[in-house]
């Protein structure tokens, strides 16, 4: 098997439903992947994200490389251990954070040069350092040290940047030694050009990975050209292999996603929004701050089965967000992540039941995205 195999289990439309299978076990997919940016995710124990069902967590290469350093992490046993998390690991290689430290970092083809968010230190961080942190940390899957481009961005700055991370891309394939232990993703970029993100998914997928990801989408741009985007980045990339869409996780997002042949996400929004007193439901978003909730003892969303749902009221979360309680944040990321999981999974049976496009249409009805 190496280090990952993909199975494409069944197709319908453009939808896809399949299964990843690593060292730490199977991930059924599509997939919405919970980020546990410092080896955490942010006020949930490790028990609780496998207990609503996250079969993979993602972790932060650029954090874990300042805090508290990967050599700390690779003595305690990898970042499985050390953080108690036997399933699946994804760690991004650090290069969407470097790049979004702006007059804090510079480029060069060595790499990027940044200032640290701890303390000010000056850090290097490349292809072989990248790599170099993963390896030690042990995840199942290693993304490729890669430049983000920003929106918007012309031309002249978008190719040589799109050029740059794909020969940053070979030097990483150089630096993997562990291909029995754990995968290696390139990262398509190019921007909004579309013959350059032929040209960087087809040099990528020359160099034949386990898997491939689109960066470079959902930094800004209107969600009309997000989508136009997507809709030809997925069919350069291959059917036999794992293809992860970075950095989303708005449920309309995943649907579009998913109906372009995506297999992964992954994004920071149900724990970051939960931490602001707003929960996902069936819907649509529900700011708990809101007076209307003060003696409304109905649960968050009376559809949902959560540990959330089932036990406390919308007047209760209220009373704890208003008293600055970190209960708060525990229960309202537990559910908002539970909402995100257990959408996925129904994605996941719509494709198995061929009625895909039946179920987002009905979704997007319920939630808000279409006119009742």
């Amino acid at each position: 098997m190496g280090s990952l195999s993909f199975k494409l289990i069944k197709k319908d439309g453009k939808a896809r439903r399949g299964e990843i299978t690593t060292k730490h076990g199977t991930i059924q997919t599509p997939v919405f992947m919970p980020v546990g940016t410092a080896a955490t995710v942010k006020a949930m124990k490790p028990e609780a994200v496998a207990n609503l069902g996250a079969e993979i967590i993602l972790g932060n290469t650029y954090h874990l490389f300042l805090r508290p350093g990967s050599k700390i992490v690779k003595q305690a046993g990898g970042l499985h251990k050390f953080m108690n998390w036997s399933r699946p690991i994804l760690t991004d290689s650090g290069g969407f954070q470097v790049f979004s430290l702006g007059d804090l970092r510079k480029i060069t083809e060595e790499g990027v040069q940044f200032a640290s968010f701890i303390d000010g230190s000056r850090h290097m961080l490349g292809p072989e350092s990248s790599i170099e942190v993963q390896q030690d940390l042990g995840s199942d899957i290693m993304m490729a040290f890669d430049e983000c481009a920003p929106y918007p961005a012309d031309r002249e700055y978008v190719k040589p940047s799109m050029e740059r991370t794909t020969r940053w891309l070979a030097r990483c394939k150089d630096a993997w030694t562990n291909r029995e232990e754990q995968a290696l993703f390139g990262i398509m970029q190019g921007g909004m050009y579309q013959d350059l993100r032929e040209k960087s998914a087809r040099d990528i997928v020359d160099m034949d990975l386990p898997g491939y990801a689109i960066g470079g989408l959902s930094v800004g741009e209107p969600k009309e050209l997000m989508c136009s985007v997507l809709d030809y980045c997925v069919d350069y990339l291959p059917e036999n292999k794992p293809r992860y869409l970075m950095g989303v996780g708005t449920p309309d997002y995943l649907f579009e996603g998913v109906a372009r042949g995506v297999d992964m996400f992954d994004c920071v929004l149900p724990t970051r929004i939960a931490r602001h007193g707003v929960a996902m439901t069936s819907h649509g978003n529900l700011n708990i701050k809101n007076a209307k909730f003060e003696r409304d003892f109905e649960p968050l969303d009376p559809e949902c089965n959560c540990y959330v749902c089932r036990n406390y009221s919308r007047a209760y979360l209220r009373h704890l967000f208003k008293s600055g309680e970190m209960l708060s944040s525990m229960l309202l990321s537990e559910h908002n992540l539970h909402f995100l999981v257990s959408t996925m999974a129904n994605i996941r049976r719509s494709i198995e039941e061929d009625r895909f496009e039946q179920y987002k249409e009905d979704f997007y009805r319920k939630y808000g995205y279409l006119e009742k």
